[in-house]
């Protein structure tokens, strides 16, 4: 049994492996495109109301296309950012409300935030896509380490699904999990659809 300081240590040696083979993968929009796909074609995606997708940035699986077409649909489509050590939640109506911010993300425009109907509450989402630089087939997830996700995936009610998304590239035999780590309830990368512990777990 490992301590939580070799974990730690563990997770960034993964964290340099995973971030490595993701900016190495060729055919990032290709693959994009095939794992967004995977991802709307579920039935949960077309159940849900509300569904919450990052904003890809550099080597991230690229969910621009999806955000549009998603909007185009008519779709109630909500984005994270940053403030401070949280995650809050904006209902994008255009990608024109998006604009550079904390580390080079697009994110909502600072002048839509203040207005209560571009706010959204955790309770709210009926979906969530999951960024992250690794994940295995159990629905393990490696972060950037600020916890972000970790503190956020446990405000949404029991019933949303947390689906990470990855090239295929990015799956690791098993990513090592400290307890306050949280378990994907699926993984999708361009090749397949895995089923995770989940956040239950």
């Amino acid at each position: 049994m490992k301590s939580p300081a070799e974990l730690r240590n563990r997770k960034q040696e993964l964290r340099q492996y995973a971030e490595s083979a993701r900016q190495a993968q060729p055919d990032k929009d290709a693959l994009s495109e095939a794992i967004c796909r995977r991802f709307a074609a579920m039935p949960e995606y077309s159940a849900a109301r509300t569904v919450m997708v990052y904003v890809g940035v550099r080597s991230e699986v690229r969910t621009l296309p999806l955000l549009k077409a998603a909007i185009e649909q008519r779709r109630r489509v909500v984005v994270p950012y940053c403030v401070g050590s949280e995650l809050q939640l904006f209902l994008l109506e255009s990608l024109d409300d998006l604009a550079s911010g904390t580390y080079g993300i697009l994110e909502p425009r600072s002048e839509l935030r203040a207005p209560p109907s571009g706010r959204v509450e955790a309770g709210q989402i009926d979906l969530v896509m999951v960024p992250g630089l690794a994940f295995d087939r159990r629905g393990g997830r490696l972060g950037h380490g600020k916890g972000y996700y970790d503190q956020f995936l446990p405000r949404l009610r029991q019933d949303v699904l947390a689906v990470g998304v990855a090239y295929e590239c990015q799956l690791l035999g098993e990513v090592p999990m400290l307890p306050s780590d949280v378990f994907m309830d699926r993984v999708i990368t361009e090749e397949a659809v895995y089923p995770g512990r989940g956040r239950a777990t």
